[in-house]
């Protein structure tokens, strides 16, 4: 009998090599080179799906059909997956450990249990530890099955003869098949888990959600193609010193990648924030230097957020320029715009910016609201409180039309803000608003008139 032969593989790229190696040359990620046992046997004949044969024919002689949802129950996590679960789809939610990605999933099963079997399988808790949970989430569905389980095979046989309409699998770097000799985690047990598991929701129509580990860098732990098998690609942001959590999609078939869900982290679970606007501006402060509202679209959803700026003098001989929740590149053109076109020296002060409410803002909508708050801290000088910013600002100091305006400012008069400055060339597209003063500006100075 011939000895079987290893392998080192890499934990990152999947790259293998014959010998160990202190850097991965595909990623040149540092001890990820982990040995294996080579596979003797060709996986292809586990992956082959039995269809039936047929010919290529024109697109147009094709007849499309409109997916049927199943409604989760919980708002926010709808609007994420584009409507509802679609079925046999697969979905991988991931972020960092302990942000809430099992009380989700578990709140999300039970929610679908009502007229439906579904089936949790966990890897990482024991029954006992589930029950707890769902007992603080206040969980009573006799539809919901739990199996505590990481052998794929075993798994397989529990999902076929239960027939789930729903499955999650928490987590898949947990799960291994007996046809490998690797560690569970590893990139060929993750990869073959994973393309079983997708292999039997598109089989039996049954939605599938799985639930990954990220590594410290924020991505997904174990091979890359692990997003591309999948149908959505869900990430579960936020910060444990913060309530809200966002979910956000960043890949989805069957609906927005722009959407996001916004949840609060409370003692009986997570539960949906329908107006996060609203709950953002809170404990806003007012006629404080620094602080402005801006307008963010995520999605079709328009979001009002808190953006702060401290300037001070530096003590060092280079001026700090730190972000949180914003680009820092983008902060720092925007910085020096307001000194070579507004003649603010900002070369020997600190400059540090901050999303309240742990959100981040990739909108570039936002550019006049950043520009606005730092003048505001520099010159000492309160924004009022009711007035809303949007537009994008450019390195010549103008500003640019920003879509979707009339849901922006729309979303601003249900919460009270009275007066909007907005491009020039946007406002001549808005309709009336009623008890809402719109003034256009086309650059920084006429801003500056408004502001200040």
């Amino acid at each position: 009998m011939a000895k079987p032969r290893t392998v080192y593989s890499c934990q990152q790229c999947g790259f293998q090599s014959p010998r160990w190696l202190g850097r991965c040359p595909d990623c040149q990620a540092w001890n990820t080179l982990v040995e294996e046992r080579e596979e003797t046997e060709a996986p292809a004949a586990r992956y082959a799906v039995k269809t039936a044969v047929s010919d290529a024919q024109p697109i147009t002689s094709l007849h499309s059909t409109s997916e049927t949802r199943r409604l989760s129950g919980i708002g926010e996590l709808d609007r994420v997956l584009g409507g509802g679960v679609v079925p046999g789809s697969v979905v991988l939610i991931g972020g960092d450990p302990g942000i809430g990605k099992s009380t989700l999933v578990l709140q999300a099963l039970a929610a679908l249990s009502q007229g439906a079997t579904t089936l949790y399988v966990s890897g990482e808790e024991s029954p006992q530890q589930i029950k707890m949970r769902a007992d603080r989430l206040g969980i009573r569905a006799d539809q919901l099955l739990v199996l505590a389980e990481t052998s794929l095979e075993r798994i397989v046989a529990q999902t076929k003869r239960v027939a789930p309409a729903v499955i999650a699998i928490d987590s898949i770097q947990t799960v291994f098949t007996e046809h490998l000799t690797s560690a569970p985690g590893s990139i060929g047990q993750v990869r073959e888990c994973a393309g079983q598991l997708v292999l039997l929701a598109k089989g039996s129509n049954s939605s599938t959600f799985l639930v990954g580990h990220v590594t410290k860098e924020g991505s997904f732990a174990g091979p890359r193609v692990l997003e591309h098998m999948v149908d959505t690609v869900l990430y579960f942001e936020g910060d444990r010193g913060h309530a809200f959590r966002i979910l956000r999609a960043v890949k989805n078939r069957f609906g927005s990648t722009n959407e996001i869900g916004v949840f609060a982290m409370k003692e009986d679970g997570l539960q949906p924030v329908a107006n996060p606007s609203e709950l953002f501006l809170a404990e806003r402060p007012v006629e404080v230097p620094g602080s402005v509202v801006v307008a963010s679209l995520e999605g079709t959803r328009p979001i009002l957020v808190e953006v702060q700026a401290l300037v001070s003098p530096t003590s060092f001989g280079t001026p700090r320029r730190t972000t949180l929740g914003i680009d820092p590149n983008r902060v720092a053109l925007l910085i020096a715009v307001l000194e070579k076109k507004m003649g603010l020296h900002l070369i020997g002060q600190d400059v540090f910016v901050n999303v309240a409410g742990g959100v981040r803002l990739d909108d570039p909508a936002v550019d006049l609201g950043v520009i606005a708050a730092v003048a505001s801290s520099f010159l000492d000088k309160p924004v009022h409180p009711r007035t809303l910013l949007i537009g994008e600002v450019g390195l010549a100091g103008e500003v640019r039309a920003v879509g979707q305006i009339e849901t922006r400012v729309g979303e601003a008069t249900k919460l009270g803000f009275t007066r909007c400055i907005l491009p020039e060339s946007s406002r001549r597209q808005l309709p009336a608003f009623e008890g809402v003063e719109i003034l256009g500006v086309s650059t920084l100075n006429q801003a500056w008139d408004q502001l200040f």
